[in-house]
């Protein structure tokens, strides 16, 4: 058995409205990725709460999968008005064998080592070294899968901060993944709070997954009390705007790690955090930065 896959490349004005389009039309996917990807002009899009980022790229790429023998000139002549476009989009088509999606997709993810303790290991592996701290986790919809600099520069922090029995506030906590590190490195009272509901629910069921006890929680939701380690790993701009809320959440004598800052945002970052807490650049990783203070006592 095999499929037909067509690609075509427009902007972000059109790319969602085709992919909706094609899928009406009768295509069993679509989906839309950055046509610069692995490119220097390649854009990120986390989609971390707070970004001011506009969803999709200036030059993005359609990808449908169809059924094997469909026309793709006359499904496109179908779509092409409904997506706002006067003829015919260019496109290229290529036959897809059939394959077991399920083991391709998982041999794409192997484990990851964070330090020497620390492990992060898909569920179809096994770890490879009982003796490490093992954090199971997918890669999934939510952000952080522990691959990206920001979020092992966090984990690393944490490993290096973490003591028994401290409470930790994880915002914007994504897949869960830093609250679910602080709860095996020891930690006590734990809270993970993200904008995307998504990731509530999906954060929850890898503290399940992993044996361990955190809450998880909406963050608009009123977050009470006063913590003694807050970590936030977003991105500049709500972190900026954020700056007041975080650092009330931090105890006196409480110490804050920030990330998902460019190594070029940081003085700024700094600037807008010194009137409630003095941070630094504790590490760098890949033109990432991780900064971390101490909140003082009064």
């Amino acid at each position: 058995m095999s499929w037909l896959s067509i690609s075509i490349e427009t902007d972000c004005r059109h790319a969602e409205a085709l992919a909706d389009a094609l899928l009406e039309a009768g295509a069993l996917s679509a989906s839309i990725e950055d046509a610069d990807a692995g490119t220097p002009n390649e854009t990120p899009q986390f989609g971390e709460p707070g970004s001011l980022t506009t969803p999709g790229w200036e030059r993005s790429r359609v990808i449908a999968l169809l059924d094997s023998g469909t026309d793709a000139s006359a499904l496109l002549a179908l779509c092409a008005p409904n997506a706002g476009f006067a003829a015919i989009p260019a496109f290229t088509q290529e036959d897809v064998a059939e394959q077991n999606w399920v083991q391709l997709t998982q041999s794409q993810f192997d484990p990851i080592r964070v330090s020497g303790r620390l492990w992060i290991v898909p569920s179809w592996h096994q770890a490879p070294d009982p003796d490490a701290i093992i954090l199971v986790l997918d890669p999934g919809m939510a952000f952080g899968t522990g691959s990206h600099p920001t979020t092992r520069l966090c984990l690393e922090w944490l490993e290096r901060s973490v003591t028994p029995g401290l409470s930790v506030l994880d915002y914007g906590c994504g897949s869960g993944i830093l609250a679910i590190a602080a709860a095996k490195l020891g930690a006590g009272n734990i809270l993970g709070v993200d904008i995307d509901l998504q990731a509530v629910g999906a954060a929850t069921i890898n503290a399940e997954r992993n044996n361990v006890s955190a809450c998880f929680a909406d963050s608009a939701q009123e977050i009470k009390g006063q913590f003694d380690m807050v970590v936030a790993n977003i991105l500049s701009n709500p972190l900026r705007a954020l700056a007041p809320a975080i650092c009330s959440h931090v105890r006196p004598g409480g110490k804050l790690a920030l990330s998902g800052i460019l190594a070029e945002q940081s003085e700024e970052l700094l600037a807008a955090y010194a009137p409630y807490l003095a941070l630094s650049v504790a590490d760098t990783r890949d033109g990432w930065v991780c900064l971390a203070g101490v909140k003082a006592i009064q």
